[in-house]
């Protein structure tokens, strides 16, 4: 799959904590759209289920593949490497697993950065919280990369927060 096309992101790079917990410290979510991005995900996102992280803070809501391998050559997150593809934090900012053939594409477009261990091998990146409505569409396309990038599936089509 190709990299989805992304707009330029608006305004300053929001602040972060240079180490683990790797959390957004300015620029978060707003509850109603962080709602929204979790209703999105329980039913675009087929096969994936909700848990808690077994990396991220204990606030941390994290996507497992639901008793199905990973697509072939998927790496995952940690401690595993073969179930958890993305966690959402309290501040709406997300965590997740990208093919490495996108990283380059999504890193230079703005809207996340890398994990404080990506350089050690971790194959997890950060996306910066959507803050308003048009950044909940942005994060939709990368999730959804996420998503095939973890399972070999498309996402299902863009559904209605119910």
């Amino acid at each position: 799959m190709t990299f989805p096309a992304l707009p330029t992101r608006e305004g300053d790079r929001p602040q972060t904590g240079p180490e683990v917990p790797h959390l957004q410290l300015s620029q978060t979510s707003p509850a109603q759209v962080r709602g929204e991005l979790l209703q999105w995900m329980a039913a675009a996102l087929p096969g994936a289920t909700w848990g808690r992280s077994k990396v991220s803070a204990p606030s941390s809501r994290a996507l497992f593949l639901d008793g199905v391998a990973p697509a072939r050559g998927a790496v995952l997150m940690p401690p595993r490497g073969d179930e958890e593809f993305a966690h959402v934090h309290a501040d709406g900012s997300l965590h997740l697993a990208l093919d490495p053939a996108d990283h380059a594409a999504f890193l230079s477009s703005g809207w996340g950065e890398k994990h404080p261990l990506y350089d050690h091998g971790i194959n997890v990146v950060m996306l910066y919280a959507p803050r308003d409505q048009a950044e909940l569409a942005v994060a939709k396309k990368v999730i959804g990369a996420s998503y095939t990038y973890a399972t070999g599936r498309t996402p299902a089509p863009d559904v209605a927060a119910a």
